[in-house]
């Protein structure tokens, strides 16, 4: 299965309940930190979720 690296970008303060626990969902907790997990189809739902706070790509 594929693997995706999620960066956060953008700042958490501000923005709504749940786009602040999806970012802690996905264990980001703070800006430039990156992540990486599988790219299940939750997963990649919670990215789409918060898609204006993050960047992502796919690794190979």
């Amino acid at each position: 299965m594929a693997r995706i690296k999620v960066t956060q970008v953008k700042s958490q303060i501000g923005r709504l309940k749940n786009q602040k626990k999806t970012l802690e969902a996905l264990g980001l907790r703070r800006m430039n930190q990156t992540v990486e997990h599988e790219a299940t189809p939750s997963i990649v739902g919670m990215v789409n979720t918060v898609k204006h706070l993050v960047s992502f790509e796919e690794i190979k």
